[in-house]
């Protein structure tokens, strides 16, 4: 139980830290980039709960949202893996699932595997969207974890 814990706190700092990068793309004059980044970041977190779920794809890896859709991505796919997580049991998490990958190629995964994933791409993302920002001569949203942690945004 206390791996699904800590799946839950990961989780949870990445819907924090989603909305955070959303706000600081909104009070930039470009967001082009930034909003494209976190629409792939959002997309893909949405694909691979689908995969879990055993369900069809319903959007593309990189989609064209806006800062409303954006928006309420963050906050479906919040609320999606939060139900995701709660019903998770200990036994499942070394569970296999077996899906294709946007090329068509057929893989097996774990389900603790895929989890981790979807955390790690979406703080890879962030970084190259702050990286962005900073070149850009914005000031990018601050998401490390300790800072969610510190906020208490993060329990």
């Amino acid at each position: 139980m206390e791996l699904i814990n800590h799946l839950r706190r990961q989780f949870a700092y990445d819907e924090w830290a989603n909305r955070e990068v959303l706000a600081a793309a909104q009070a930039s004059p470009d967001t082009s980039r930034a909003l494209q980044l976190l629409a792939h970041i959002l997309s893909a977190e949405r694909l691979w709960f689908q995969r879990l779920a055993q369900q069809p794809q319903s959007t593309p890896v990189w989609p064209d949202f806006g800062v409303d859709q954006c928006s309420t991505q963050i906050t479906e796919l919040g609320r999606l893996w939060r139900e995701y997580l709660g019903q998770l049991s200990p036994a499942r998490l070394s569970a296999k699932i077996s899906y294709k990958n946007s090329k068509g190629e057929p893989w097996t995964s774990t389900v603790v595997d895929v989890l981790t994933h979807v955390v790690m791409h979406s703080a890879y993302h962030r970084g190259q969207i702050a990286s962005h920002m900073r070149a850009a001569g914005q000031t990018p949203a601050s998401t490390d974890f300790i800072h969610a942690v510190r906020q208490g945004c993060v329990e």
